[in-house]
């Protein structure tokens, strides 16, 4: 994984600037516990933390290679190439030799073969940059899906750039500032936050399957892969198996590793069948993980989980003669780890579901350095309500957002005027929709079941992916995703929403492509979402810090939500009350509350 930053500059001297790279690099140490590097010449500076997976001696980095003209091209990487073996042998057929078996110099040594087209044959998770010393040019790179996480911001004649906000932000120049835009992405759409966009005044997330080339004429960000409508014309027997040949070799390449190896299991279809597959191919002992939180208030009380996770992960664990583990986090943990995951993710968050998250992590790094994750695999086969139900499919704004309030519900009326959220989230609902491809001839049910599709996999999945890296990273472990393998995602975008849903069954593609690898129990559990917490005295105690800040005078969050409404909201209408994400808990409302106070106090409002 590791965490990248760096600053080229064509009309400044960075060759002194030594300490303001430096700076930046370590506030990113959790990414990368190993190592730590930097290189600097006089237009570029990359720096580097290291998580060491792949060639732990020899993968060091910023990483340079002196080109055919004899100038050094330096990279600074985060993430793993699934192909890079194949790559290796294609650039040695080519005429190139390595001195490592890392997938960073296979990286740095397509650049110098193919130049920015190496970006078409790559296969994995990754952010990086390169520095093209006799070019004097920068390249920038995401992965097609936005696994990793890269940022930038122009600087004068220059650019910055990092895997984190905190990075930009520790350069000097960098203010920490919020535009009216940037509060409307927080208050309108938080659960389907717009792509490219950072919140922070002036800073940019680098979008999935994009490119930024920046050299002293400019800044140029283009795409280089999106998602491609064409008719999908194979029966239910062929579609299973090509998913299931696919799965296949995705586990395949994504459990090499130089480190231990482990899997997050909550005894779900979907993390179920990456560790039954992974299991299939390991050589070696394989421990898997899952993570246990306060219990629901009442039997039943959660339609969104309607059963506890470990009696089932233990069954697959047993089934497939692995050693299983369970993370108990208790509400002690979750009150005291707001400030965890705001740090982490230098925005307001998801509350007890980011702080949880970050204990299972932690557990599992104190094993392992890589973990295998079923995320993404709802979005990809259809596993969400507002994939299939009527009402939210023809919602006329993103489905999630059926009956739903937003966070701008308790602004104040003076901001709302400015910030518009209404209409903002309308123009971003349109602007999303111009983005979905279509099939010529395509009926109007088949038309929208695909925006809905594309909308999830551009709009949704972001969050999800966002708070895997965030919180994983925030310990130092690598969380691998299969089902965000872009090869999946191009062959299931076509595939119709009736096809996955076979016989009224949610994911039922998936599950009959795994369905000998696992007992049936699993096969057939319905859907149960990531464990929350149900504890009376959690709700209770984050609704008393809430009563506190409203009665604090100079509370910052004020100057954007009305006093009065956010009372009444937590006093008398706290089911009701909006949060950052789509499931009912007013315990994510109230800790969105509390969270957006706290980094009010740290980051200046402009208009």
């Amino acid at each position: 994984m590791c965490g990248i930053t760096g600053w080229a500059d064509w009309t400044r001297d960075l060759s002194a600037q030594g300490p303001v790279v430096t700076a930046m690099t370590r506030t990113q140490a959790p990414r990368g516990p190993d190592d730590e590097g930097t290189w600097l010449s006089r237009h570029a500076a990359l720096g580097h933390r290291r998580l060491a997976v792949i060639d732990i001696e020899g993968g060091r980095q910023p990483m340079r290679r002196d080109g055919r003209d004899g100038e050094p091209v330096v990279i600074t990487f985060s993430g793993e190439i699934y192909n890079f073996h194949e790559l290796r042998a294609e650039l040695r057929s080519a005429g190139w030799s390595f001195s490592t078996r890392s997938d960073t110099e296979v990286l740095l040594t397509a650049y110098l073969q193919w130049g920015a087209d190496l970006v078409t044959r790559l296969n994995g998770m990754y952010a990086f940059a390169i520095w093209d010393e006799h070019a004097r040019r920068l390249l920038l790179v995401r992965d097609r899906l936005g696994i990793k996480p890269l940022y930038y911001a122009r600087l004068g004649d220059g650019i910055i750039f990092g895997s984190e906000p905190k990075a930009l932000l520790a350069h000097p120049e960098m203010k920490a500032e919020v535009d009216l835009e940037g509060l409307a992405e927080l208050t309108a759409v938080p659960r389907a936050r717009t792509p490219g966009h950072a919140v922070y005044r002036g800073m940019r997330e680098l979008k999935p399957g994009c490119l930024v080339v920046a050299d002293a004429s400019g800044c140029r960000e283009s795409r280089y892969w999106r998602l491609e409508a064409r008719p999908h014309t194979e029966d239910f027997r062929a579609t299973t198996d090509e998913v299931r040949s696919l799965l296949t070799d995705i586990v395949r390449r994504q459990i090499v590793a130089d480190v231990p190896v482990g899997t997050l299991l909550s005894g779900g279809i979907d993390s179920s069948a990456i560790t039954a597959l992974a299991a299939r191919e390991f050589a070696g002992e394989l421990t898997s993980y899952s993570v246990s939180v306060p219990a629901p208030a009442r039997p039943g009380s959660d339609l969104w989980r309607p059963s506890p996770d470990e009696p089932y992960a233990r069954l697959v664990a047993e089934r497939l003669g692995l050693k299983h583990s369970v993370v108990q986090v208790g509400t002690g943990a979750l009150v005291e780890g707001l400030d965890r995951g705001l740090r982490a993710r230098d925005l307001p968050g998801w509350g007890d579901l980011d702080i949880s998250m970050y204990h299972l992590f932690s557990g599992v790094r104190e094993d392992c350095t890589v973990a295998l994750s079923g995320e993404s695999a709802d979005e990809m086969f259809g596993g969400y309500a507002w994939q299939v139900d009527d009402r939210y499919v023809r919602h006329t704004s993103f489905p999630w957002m059926y009956a739903r309030r937003q966070p701008q519900f308790l602004l104040r009326e003076e901001v709302r005027r400015a910030i518009r959220p209404e209409e903002y989230e309308a123009d971003r609902y349109r602007e999303a929709l111009a983005e979905v491809p279509h099939v010529d001839g395509e009926d109007r049910t088949g038309r929208r079941q695909r925006e809905v599709f594309h909308l999830g996999l551009t709009r949704w999945l972001g969050a999800l992916l966002d708070r895997k890296d965030r919180m994983s990273m925030a310990v130092g472990l690598e969380v691998r995703v299969p089902f965000a393998d872009h090869r999946l995602a191009e062959y299931l975008f076509n595939v119709p929403a009736d096809m996955k849903a076979d016989g009224g069954t949610e994911k039922a593609l998936l599950r009959r492509a795994c369905a000998d690898l696992l007992p049936e129990e699993i096969v057939n559990r319905p859907k149960s979402a990531y464990p929350a917490s149900r504890d009376p005295g959690y709700v209770e105690t984050l609704k008393n810090l809430v009563i506190e800040m409203i009665d604090e005078p100079g509370a910052p969050l004020f100057d954007l939500m009305d006093r009065a409404r956010v009372r009444r909201a937590v006093t008398s209408e706290l089911d009701a009350l909006p949060g950052p994400i789509t499931a009912r808990t007013s315990a994510i409302g109230l800790s969105y509350l509390l969270e957006l106070n706290r980094w009010l106090t740290r980051v200046r409002v402009v208009a």
